[in-house]
């Protein structure tokens, strides 16, 4: 099966399992994948996330986290899509609710949160916010 958007597809599987109450859910690999739950890691967003299998077929598996029984990620949205590229310099990175979420951030220093992408001064593509 040929996904369009596997960024797109890995925010779905986690809105899923969490509304589902899964402790951890499984999805396809990629490097961007792995960043991307690497920042939701250091973030406190997930408990912890592994990377099993064989070189081609290898496996993201991110165990998810709740507080009293409710979902850490409470939203948690795709910004740039395939259609619609959504770039922002440094200066123009809006903050998640006020700061109470997070934007994740491609930039040319790897894949990092929004308050890190100020700190350091550098702009790239919007992923998503996670609130």
């Amino acid at each position: 099966m040929s996904l369009t958007d596997p960024i797109a597809d890995m925010l779905t599987r986690i809105r899923n399992a969490q509304q589902a109450n899964k402790s951890d859910v499984n999805m396809p690999s990629s490097k961007l994948k792995i960043s991307i739950a690497k920042v939701l890691k250091n973030e406190g967003y997930i408990n912890a996330y592994i990377v099993s299998g064989i070189e081609s077929k290898r496996l993201l598996l991110i165990s998810l986290r709740y507080y009293e029984g409710k979902p850490v990620i409470s939203q948690i949205d795709r910004v740039s899509r395939p259609s619609l590229r959504v770039y922002r310099s440094v200066g123009n990175i809006s903050r998640v609710i006020g700061g109470l979420g997070i934007a994740i951030i491609s930039t040319s220093r790897g894949v990092i949160a929004d308050h890190q992408a100020r700190y350091l001064g550098q702009g790239g593509e919007v992923l998503c916010s996670v609130s």
